[in-house]
């Protein structure tokens, strides 16, 4: 049994700690366990400048927590889901390829590419404006998916714009209004609503960017969103909607128990991500969860069924919540993650590698504590050696196979061998590229002696950045800033040679938007 007396001293302890190492303007958190309240804290400024407090009724960007709202919606709605199949393909008018499902939508597994991956390909500017007619097209000029739907994942925002729209159409209501009374309400939720323009939040609460070190400063939102972000509300609400889960338990056809059952891939590998949770296990024990971010907002909340317990971390800054609810869940639990063992594996391991099922570059760098950090996804990875002899870390496993060293990410359904990627890019490159499915173009050009490439198209000219050799006919432009705050990383760019050698085309790729093809105009 717990020592509750224990447990509450752990959690004060954490929670005392939590705006020093998640330093920021303001943050809200919350602990339930059996539906009870153990800690409900907030603590600094919804506004700096004017003052105004950040307290557990203020509201804030959920952002992506918003996605199991929306397939909550549609679960209500549509109790089989599937009878609205054939919705999706009328949205994309153009697809050449097998359209995917409406659960390929709610579990990340539509193949589709993320659109704000294509607003950058696009020519967006990092605070430009990001309208619903922006969207419709982007979404409107799909032609091709970059996985066939139900065999992979990769995170789509979109999947779940095209959602809400899907459910808007069919019961002819606003998203909104039914997001109200069929789940706010039920779940006791009275200032969580729809702020699908993120220009201005409720209440006034503002979001920023940058450090304690260099100082803090209001971000610039002009996105709209829908079923993918566009939920405002306050740590009292999401208090409200962990009581719910909570009351909501032992129903089997109970809202969060429908939309946390696990899920499974085409060929029966499990998923680890379905209905906007994310399925994970943290402290040995079986959790659902989820995190936010836009720019100037983070958030994460998690359910960890068999202890009952629910933790809730909303940050108007950009520290990291997903930590910040670990930190809380620990002291919960009376548990510390382990430390990683001293294990060398000798070297071998870092390099330049090929990943042949997306084309993506893959590079593992040496950390002088022995780990790897390990560049893939959007973000670095750092990974550690086991004594199963691989490394792991964030997903990832990386493994030998005689000579060959293998990429194994369960949440992908991936599991491949790299390729080593040795010797020079060509720098005979310079030249305009044209996607006819995107109508964007990628312009590469000399100056001084340095290569740059800079995207352009429907949304306006993005910045020269210079490009990085990473291989033959390789090279990576990088995106350190988006429209969204969470930049796709680098773009790996395959340039392909017709039989006299020239260039001819390339495709873009990352791991958002995979094998964008462009043909060479000049």
């Amino acid at each position: 049994m717990t020592d509750s007396g224990s447990t509450f001293t752990r959690l004060e302890r954490a929670v005392g700690a939590l705006p020093r190492r998640y330093a920021g303007p303001g943050g809200a958190v919350a602990v339930l366990r059996d539906g009870e309240v153990l800690v409900r804290h907030a603590w600094g400024w919804a506004d700096t400048e004017q003052r105004l407090p950040f307290t557990p009724q203020t509201m804030s960007l959920i952002c992506s927590i918003t996605k199991q709202f929306t397939c909550g919606l549609l679960l209500d709605l549509f109790p089989e889901p599937t009878t609205l199949n054939d919705e999706v393909r009328r949205l994309m008018p153009d697809l050449q390829q097998e359209a995917p499902g409406i659960l390929d939508l709610c579990h990340n597994q539509s193949g589709l590419r993320d659109y704000w991956a294509l607003a950058m390909l696009c020519g967006a500017p990092v605070e430009g404006v990001f309208g619903p007619q922006d969207a419709h097209r982007l979404i409107g000029r799909t032609r091709t998916l970059h996985f066939q739907p139900g065999t992979a994942y990769s995170y789509v925002n979109q999947n779940f714009r095209i959602l809400s729209e899907i459910i808007e159409r069919q019961t002819s209501q606003s998203f909104a209004d039914l997001l109200r009374y069929r789940i706010f309400d039920r779940a006791a939720m009275p200032h969580a609503a729809l702020n699908a323009v993120t220009t201005t939040v409720p209440g006034g609460t503002l979001g920023y960017e940058g450090s304690a070190e260099f100082g803090f400063r209001p971000a610039v939102n002009r996105i709209h969103w829908t079923g993918d972000a566009g939920l405002t509300a306050s740590l009292d609400d999401m208090i409200a909607w962990e009581s719910f889960i909570d009351a909501t338990r032992d129903d089997p056809q109970g809202l969060y128990n429908r939309l946390s059952a696990p899920q499974v891939f085409r060929n029966g590998a499990p998923a680890f991500y379905g209905f906007g949770l994310s399925h994970a296990t943290l402290f040995g024990r079986r959790a659902t969860c989820h995190a936010g971010g836009l720019r100037g907002f983070r958030s994460f909340r998690l359910y960890v069924p068999a202890e009952r317990v629910s933790v809730v971390v909303l940050f108007n800054h950009m520290a990291d919540p997903q930590a910040a609810a670990l930190d809380l869940l620990g002291a919960a639990l009376g548990e510390v993650e382990p430390k990683t063992p001293a294990i060398s594996l000798g070297s071998g391991w870092a390099g330049r590698y090929i990943e042949p099922a997306s084309g993506l570059s893959v590079r593992v760098e040496p950390v002088h504590d022995g780990s790897l950090q390990f560049h893939y996804g959007p973000l670095p990875d750092i990974l550690w050696p086991t004594a199963q002899r691989d490394y792991r870390g964030g997903g990832n496993r990386l493994y030998r196979r005689g000579d060959t060293l293998w990429l194994n990410r369960p949440s992908d359904n991936l599991d491949a061998p790299l390729i080593p990627c040795t010797g020079d890019a060509s720098p005979d490159i310079e030249g305009l590229f044209h996607s006819d499915e995107l109508d964007a173009t990628l312009t590469c050009t000399s100056s001084g002696g340095a290569l740059y490439g800079a995207f352009s198209g429907a949304l306006g000219e993005g910045e020269m950045l210079q490009l990085t050799p990473f291989g033959p006919d390789r090279w990576l432009l990088p995106c350190p800033r988006a429209l969204d705050f969470h930049p796709p990383g680098d773009w790996t760019l395959k340039f392909r040679r017709d039989e006299r050698g020239e260039v001819a085309g390339l495709e873009a790729g990352c791991w958002l938007a995979r094998g964008v093809s462009y043909e060479r105009r000049h």
